[in-house]
């Protein structure tokens, strides 16, 4: 089993920051693929970002140049993903879900573990 915890989130005026952090932990994900998605009201849920347990990242067009996202392995049972937000628009508004997918090259698709989510409000 494996429960994601995310933290961060929050209010924050156009051309601001949040960052976002999401634990995992419990067994049998050492290789996996961690990502955040996000889901504004009245529209489909969206990949955002993911980052591989070797690094490998991918970005939604929409928030590549503005968005970073990043992991710490550091500890076998416990792998943290972040994701660092800059020049937030209105339209980054949404509520903001961590995921992790098993496996070496997992398939897209809105499958796997999901955390809670967290509300990211952005106002102009």
């Amino acid at each position: 089993q494996v429960q994601l915890v995310e933290s961060g989130g929050g209010l924050v005026q156009a051309g601001g920051s949040l960052r976002l952090s999401c634990a995992a932990s419990g067994s049998g994900f050492s290789i996996n693929t961690m990502g955040w998605y996000r889901q504004a009201p009245g529209k489909q849920r969206e990949l955002v970002a993911q980052i591989s347990s070797g690094g490998n990242t991918d970005y939604a067009y929409s928030v590549k140049g503005r968005f970073t996202i990043s992991r710490d392995n550091a500890k076998n049972t416990v792998n943290t993903v972040y994701l660092q937000m800059n020049s937030l628009k209105p339209e980054d508004t949404a509520v903001y879900y961590c995921n992790l997918k098993t496996g070496l090259a997992p398939a897209a698709g809105l499958y796997g573990y999901w955390g809670q989510g967290t509300q990211v409000t952005v106002s102009s």
